[in-house]
């Protein structure tokens, strides 16, 4: 450990996270609350090497948004839209279908569909447009256009639709070798009247476990995560973190967990809100790493980092999540990913091997409970030998 004064109960909690296995929520709290972030982040960087190697991973993917249109007004999102006149609810199927080719032709291996939460139960408009297709929820929509990427194009759907019940879960378990919810906070209190939950009926945190949990009793792999800077206390931080760890000892299914930052964007209704430091994201990134254990897959975005972005290789990550040669993040527009030879050479330059993955991480795409019949041909066209993307090791 760095030769600093440690706080007693700080510098017992490090010992207990070096192990790789996860830590008590008293020790969480002491490493989120008095831990020098040297010695933090020296111990999850330690766990990372220890448990996952020099290796880092990314996904080339295009971003498909099937529907701006969304039932949740939460107060950082410039994603979601209410109906426009001249502006179409969906895409199409030729326009999903035209995205996911260019995507193909660009050597892209994920087609990652995002879109509003259960638009159709408020905006007649959706409801519309769903009927004209023969749909009668958007979920429905959604299943239709992944089967139609993965039978046309052999990109592998990974979707991120919001709440999903056991069925439509079973749906897409078909297609999807994936599936993504961000659990984002477990405080019920972001939903009050200003919060940045307030007036968003999906964002309970019961609901969106509920799905976590709904999924792992499918076995189907899950991305999950937390977004920081919302108005949560670093408690409340460490308790949703606690609750995506009860979920994956539960049913095994977590693949990665991804510590999002807030940003700040014009148009919103937490257009003034501080944005938390790069300092307050690194402890957040490696507490995680000591919360979680060396084995899971942890991933911070580099594009919402600029320039700083390999600062997050010493917290404790080992993914840079889904990166598109093709298609902006329409979540955060406003930040352009890197290019993939330039993301390459930064992570060489901080001692780490660049590799691509699928939408599904090497140890899950082994085990056949977590590839459906139809799904495996597929993987087996796109994977090398040891479960990661085929093609060079160094995209430089």
């Amino acid at each position: 450990m760095p030769d600093v004064a440690i706080p007693y109960h700080a510098d017992a909690a490090l010992e207990c996270g070096l192990e790789g296995c996860g830590v008590s929520r008293e020790d969480a709290l002491s490493l989120m609350n008095e831990a020098p972030l040297a010695a933090l982040l020296q111990a999850a960087a330690s766990v990372r090497d220890r448990f996952k190697g020099r290796s880092v991973s990314y996904s080339r993917k295009v971003f498909i948004p099937l529907t701006h249109l969304c039932r949740d007004y939460c107060g950082y999102c410039t994603f979601r839209a209410d109906p426009q006149a001249g502006v179409q609810p969906y895409m199409t199927p030729d326009e999903v279908l035209a995205v996911a080719e260019a995507g193909r032709l660009a050597g892209c291996k994920e087609a990652l569909f995002s879109l509003g939460d259960q638009p159709e139960r408020v905006f007649p408009e959706a409801r519309a447009f769903l009927k004209t297709l023969g749909f009668d929820r958007t979920l429905e929509y959604l299943a239709a256009m992944c089967e139609l990427v993965l039978e046309k194009t052999g990109l592998l759907p990974h979707s991120n639709p919001g709440l999903m019940g056991v069925e439509d879960l079973r749906r897409l378990r078909e297609t999807n070798v994936s599936v993504g919810l961000m659990l984002e906070s477990a405080s019920p209190r972001l939903g009050r009247p200003g919060g940045a939950h307030w007036k968003a009926p999906d964002k309970v945190p019961s609901l969106r476990l509920r799905t976590i949990e709904n999924a792992g009793q499918l076995s189907m792999a899950f991305t999950t995560g937390i977004l920081i800077g919302i108005g949560e206390t670093p408690e409340e931080r460490v308790d949703a973190l606690l609750a995506i760890r009860a979920a994956h000892e539960t049913y095994g299914h977590v693949q990665e967990v991804i510590i999002q930052p807030f940003r700040a964007k014009p148009d919103i209704r937490m257009a003034k809100a501080p944005e938390p430091s790069n300092e307050d994201l690194q402890r957040t990134i490696g507490v995680a790493r000591l919360i979680l254990g060396g084995k899971m897959n942890i991933q911070s975005p580099p594009n919402l980092l600029s320039d700083d972005y390999p600062d997050l290789l010493k917290a404790g990550i080992n993914d840079w999540g889904g990166i598109s040669p093709v298609t902006k993040d329409f979540i955060n527009p406003e930040a352009a990913w890197p290019q993939v030879s330039t993301l390459a050479a930064r992570t060489g330059s901080a001692g780490f091997v660049l590799r691509e993955r699928l939408a599904i991480y090497p140890e899950f795409s082994s085990r056949p409970e977590f590839v459906s019949d139809r799904l495996q041909p597929h993987v087996r066209k796109l994977q090398s030998e040891d479960g990661y993307a085929q093609g060079k090791r160094d995209p430089c």
